[in-house]
């Protein structure tokens, strides 16, 4: 049932992108970019551009309800009894206001058996920040606070809009180069000839070779400037929490890595504050190595 939950939010959300973008389109007037006469680089980009920034704000426009769907977050009312998830709230606000944000973020826990945690959101100003019930049921306070400092701090980071960027970027430049070289390899026209070498269907088998190619090669970019955003998180969370909460939090990630839910939808596994990556997976893992950032820590002045 939670899988058939999951690909009928992953259509839905998919039809949106396609129906929202191929409006803005026609609203712009964007031509098509493939012409009698050849490539119209200018339509190419445009389109590429619109394609790949549009699709990237859409999903992080709809990240925090998104998450709440398919992590099952309960967001915790300020007026819940349970003085666990009132704990949770009170300390989670008074980071939030230690990193001056805007807004107090919403809370929520979800159900899993790995100790871990996430922040999303669109903006500083809506904001989610949930943690796991393994979590709360096997770390301590402090380690809790450490975690929490890691997520109050890539929200007051601006970590969701930056990566977006990043991403948005990266996917307009894949479109446009995969397009005008499978253009140029496919359909140009030959030097005795009038017509096209090629024919729509070699274009598009080549464009879409290219395009995994480039979505490979751009999906290290993407990953290397999420582990440097992890690393920011990181020394943002010592400074809100504490150096040694912040430690304390990780050697406690790092003594559970084990029970890290190798199944979880890899959108989310993005946002949490760790992962299990080896061999070659380093170079698409969005996070450092715990021992990494564990040295990283200590190497720290005293907060």
């Amino acid at each position: 049932m939670k899988w058939f939950k999951r690909i009928g939010l992953f259509l839905a959300v998919n039809i949106l992108v396609i129906i929202t973008i191929s409006t803005i389109l026609n609203v712009l007037g964007v031509k098509p970019y493939i012409t009698a006469q050849g490539i119209d680089y200018q339509s190419l980009m445009i389109f590429c551009l619109i394609w790949g920034m549009g699709g990237a704000f859409i999903s992080l426009a709809l990240s925090r309800v998104m998450a709440k769907w398919m992590m099952g977050v309960q967001v915790i009312s300020p007026e819940t009894r349970s003085v666990e998830q009132r704990d949770l709230l009170q300390m989670v606000h008074e980071l939030a206001r230690a990193a001056h944000l805007p807004v107090m973020p919403e809370v929520g826990i979800y159900d899993s058996p790995e100790i871990n945690a996430f922040a999303t959101g669109p903006t500083k100003s809506r904001s989610l920040v949930a943690v796991s019930t393994g979590l709360l049921r096997r770390m301590s306070r402090d380690e809790i606070k450490g975690v929490l400092g890691h997520e109050v701090a890539h929200i007051a980071n601006g970590d969701m809009v930056t990566m977006t960027l990043i991403q948005g970027v990266i996917n307009a430049f894949v479109m446009f180069l995969a397009r005008a070289i499978a253009f140029a390899l496919t359909m140009t026209k030959g030097q005795d000839s009038e017509e096209r070498q090629g024919t729509p269907m070699s274009y598009y088998l080549v464009q879409f070779a290219l395009e995994m190619v480039f979505m490979i090669l751009g999906s290290m970019v993407v990953a290397w400037f999420s582990r440097y955003r992890e690393y920011r998180a990181d020394s943002g969370g010592a400074q809100l929490a504490g150096r040694g909460n912040m430690i304390q939090a990780l050697e406690g990630l790092r003594r559970s890595i084990a029970d890290v839910d190798p199944s979880a939808q890899p959108a989310m596994q993005a946002l949490k504050i760790s992962s299990r990556p080896s061999g070659w997976a380093k170079l698409f893992s969005t996070h450092p190595p715990l021992e990494e950032r564990i040295e990283r820590l200590k190497k720290m002045q005293s907060l």
